[in-house]
């Protein structure tokens, strides 16, 4: 290629797109409509400045250019095409812990359910529905049957289900029963039902993705996920409502509740996830985020959600959104739930590359001593409504025997840089904003995916690959901001964390910290090394045994 041309493609700036040319969405206006004045006008958009030389000579290029894109866009891109690139959340040459030995098939065993806890069968811990699994104070037909049965009676209130799995679910459950009396044990999981956010595509059923345009979609495979869970011999009883397209609490079903407060939504997009968790309609769920949605709707719910380090899970059969930042993870009743879960769900498949094989070494109960904790005095000190429970929080560590130093975050502009999310969420969805499908979803407002994706075609090719440069500097910052301990405490919403993270892929967990005077509860967060679940959720739960906030549940009477 001649210099000359290497510079008019440099100046032409790639992102220059069809509506940024004044050209209506899903029609490419013919290039001889271009014109040195339209270059002019889009140079607003792109807060750059050409002199007239460089707008004559960068016409052709970018004529061309639309051509490129009409090529492309020719091309049959389902939402399960990958780009030809990945995010790490390792450095070059690092290399995650291996050697691990994970929770084997003993931990559901040997533990005794007094007469008082079988009352509360609903919202009973997983080792605890495990002991009577393989004690035969229940099968796990009759565990299923009343789930079902509470997530046919409740979700009326709660609109928390897309879709029952019934037929599935039972078969399911009677196998375990079978394999169980056979003496045959999957592990901690097997007979336990459990809801599947409705992004995980599962065979024979629909997968909505919650949102209208797709409410009629069959994705004939299960997601890895799934899979590895029907290994463990869980039992999927429903898949989840979900934040149409992963936003919020609203799908065209209506709006997930919060079941401490039925006028609130549950938060999103794992909106039925935490909702259905909150209020014992499942043993555990499955939730995915991507800036927020396994944290928001868990500490709105007072559930225990863990996002695990980003390529921790398979997100195989998953709905992308952003392929550099999207996570799967569990959402359950306590930590150690959150820790038998994750175990079964981690590793590869072979079918999405950013999955990172890596140990899982969960010992259960464990001393604090050899484990290094800090906290984000910065956060800490800002001013919130729930203040008072993060202080507690705080001192509930420290009669732990923990004495958390302070962790100084580095100061970068982390919210600018979501426009990473929003260029891969535009080009995730590209079909859908060209085909006018878009006015199908229920929220068209400015803070909602529509006018996110329109808006997202705007960002210049080289914005996005400086929002990820930038990215590079924030996890080299951040990762010596945190070399000093394995976890840190902080605020949920306090701070830079929830954005920070998400975009360097560490993990976090939250869970419930207290309960506010309106009976709904408050939340604190953990955050880990890169690959350090096991230190993180020995923290969690060793905070939650000392508190006991977990353990409380709402009024959804079995």
């Amino acid at each position: 290629m001649s210099t000359q041309v290497d510079r008019r493609r440099f100046l032409a700036l790639l992102s220059v797109s069809a509506a940024a040319l004044g050209v209506p969405l899903g029609r490419a206006q013919e290039p001889e409509g271009i014109s040195a004045e339209t270059i002019t006008s889009a140079e607003k958009l792109l807060g750059l400045r050409f002199t007239a030389d460089e707008r004559d000579l960068m016409l052709n290029t970018v004529k061309e250019q639309l051509g490129n894109y009409e090529a492309v866009r020719g091309l049959p891109l389902g939402n399960d095409v990958p780009p030809a690139l990945h995010f790490s959340p390792l450095f070059p040459g690092a290399a995650a812990p291996l050697g691990d030995r994970g929770p084997g098939t003993e931990v559901g065993n040997g533990v005794t359910v007094s007469p008082e806890r079988r009352r509360q069968l609903p919202f009973l811990s997983l080792r605890e529905l495990g002991s009577l699994l393989r004690s035969g104070g229940i099968t796990s037909e009759a565990l299923t049957r009343m789930y079902l049965g509470r997530l046919k009676r409740f979700d009326s209130q709660l609109e928390c289900v897309i879709t029952l799995t019934e037929a599935r679910a039972l078969a399911q459950a009677r196998r375990a029963d079978e394999e169980l009396r056979q003496g045959k044990d999957r592990g901690p999981l097997h007979g336990i039902p459990w809801g599947a956010k409705d992004l995980l595509a599962v065979k024979g059923y629909k997968t909505t993705w919650g949102a209208a345009p797709y409410r009629d979609q069959r994705i004939e495979r299960d997601a890895e996920v799934v899979r590895k869970l029907d290994e463990a011999g869980a039992v999927l009883v429903a898949k989840l409502a979900v934040g149409a397209l992963a936003w919020g609490d609203v799908w065209y079903g209506g709006v997930t509740k919060n079941p401490w407060n039925l006028e609130q939504g549950s938060s999103g997009s794992s909106a039925g996830p935490a909702s259905a968790t909150a209020a014992g309609l499942v043993g555990f769920s499955i939730g995915t985020e991507t800036l927020g949605s396994i944290i928001s709707p868990s500490q709105r719910c007072g559930v225990t959600g863990l996002r695990p380090t980003y390529g921790r899970v398979s997100r195989e059969g998953a709905m992308a959104l952003s392929w550099s930042m999207d996570k799967l993870g569990p959402i359950c009743r306590s930590a150690e739930d959150c820790a038998l879960v994750l175990d079964a769900i981690r590793g590869s498949d072979g079918g999405d590359e950013t999955v990172i094989e890596a140990d899982f070494d969960w010992e259960g109960r464990r001393e604090l001593k050899d484990i290094r904790v800090g906290y984000d005095a910065a956060a800490f000190a800002e001013e919130s409504d729930d203040k008072q429970f993060d202080q507690r929080a705080l001192t509930a560590l420290r009669s732990l025997g923990v004495s958390p130093r302070t962790v100084r975050l580095p100061d970068l502009p982390v919210g600018d840089m979501v426009i990473i999310l929003s260029a891969e969420a535009a080009a995730a969805f590209d079909e859908l904003t060209r085909s006018n499908r878009d006015d199908e979803l229920t929220r068209q407002i400015e803070n909602a995916w529509p006018n996110v994706f329109r808006a997202g075609r705007l960002i210049p090719a080289v914005e996005y690959i400086q929002a990820n440069r930038a990215r590079r500097i924030l996890q080299q910052r951040f990762e010596a901001a945190v070399s000093q301990v394995d976890v840190y405490v902080h605020p949920t919403y306090g701070g830079s964390t929830l954005v920070a993270t998400n975009l360097t892929g560490h993990p976090s967990v939250v869970l419930p910290n207290g309960f506010r005077d309106d009976g709904t509860p408050a939340s604190i967060c953990f955050t880990g090394r890169l690959f350090g679940e096991s230190d993180l959720l020995a923290v969690a739960q060793a905070f939650q045994e000392k508190t006991g906030w977990h353990r409380r549940y709402p009024d959804f009477p079995a």
